[in-house]
């Protein structure tokens, strides 16, 4: 009573159609292009690292430089502090 009724299953056409082409294929340039996309994205990544790196390197420089000018800064008050005495 509460059973759907499912349709019956379709019979395929025995003949078979064969589509026609009707352009040529494109030529190919007789070289894959995969590996140079693939190239291309570990050279933008190589990129990428080593301007992480460059930066991280100047950032190490100034910070330095900077605590290299505030260490001589106070070592001349220092010493001017001594000679005044």
């Amino acid at each position: 009573m509460f059973r759907p009724k499912l349709p019956d299953v379709p019979t395929l056409p025995t003949t078979a159609v064969t589509p026609q082409q009707t352009q040529d294929p494109a030529p190919s340039a007789g070289r894959p292009i995969a590996p140079f996309v693939g190239v291309g994205a570990g050279a933008v990544a190589a990129v990428v690292v080593v301007g992480i790196v460059l930066t991280a390197l100047l950032t190490a420089v100034a910070v330095s430089a900077v605590s290299v000018a505030i260490a001589a800064v106070v070592l001349r008050s220092l010493v001017n502090g001594t000679h005044k005495r």
